[in-house]
């Protein structure tokens, strides 16, 4: 009957580290040219692809803001609510291969994400090859 239990605990203990290594959750946006806390982007898995959603917008005057200058299914639609992070998927320790959305111009970049530490996200943002693009810094929020 102790072996069962510390199975179970066992099996507890690499679930919880297996998931909090993971890229999903919330994560709190820090913008990469102020330095202002923009967010909270909830990441997620769906067919077997990375999403990311804006669950929060923590500046009030740009709660209510449409993506007015974005093309296609996102045009003028809030950004409160809004998948801009689509399709990556997992190569190695890295996440990519998707695009993510810039409401502020409404443009698409290739994006990968990573873990750099257990509750630090690098995101970057780029157009043709990595070294011209855009990275941030995330942080885990904890529940």
């Amino acid at each position: 009957m102790n072996l069962k239990k510390s199975y179970v605990f066992l099996f507890l203990v690499v679930a919880h580290f297996c998931y909090s290594q993971s890229v999903i959750g919330k994560w709190k946006t820090v913008d990469d040219e102020s330095g202002k806390e923009k967010g909270i982007v909830e990441i997620y898995e769906k067919d077997g692809k990375i999403y990311g959603k804006i669950i929060e917008i923590l500046e009030a005057e740009h709660r209510s803001k449409k993506c007015t200058l974005c093309e296609g299914s996102d045009k003028n639609k809030p950004i409160l609510g809004m998948t801009f992070i689509k399709g990556l998927t997992k190569d190695g320790n890295e996440y990519n291969g998707g695009k993510i959305l810039d409401p502020k111009n409404g443009k698409l970049y290739k994006c990968y994400i990573t873990l750099e530490e257990k509750d630090k996200l690098k995101v970057r943002g780029y157009i043709g090859i990595s070294l011209l693009g855009r990275t941030q810094y995330w942080y885990r929020v904890k529940k």
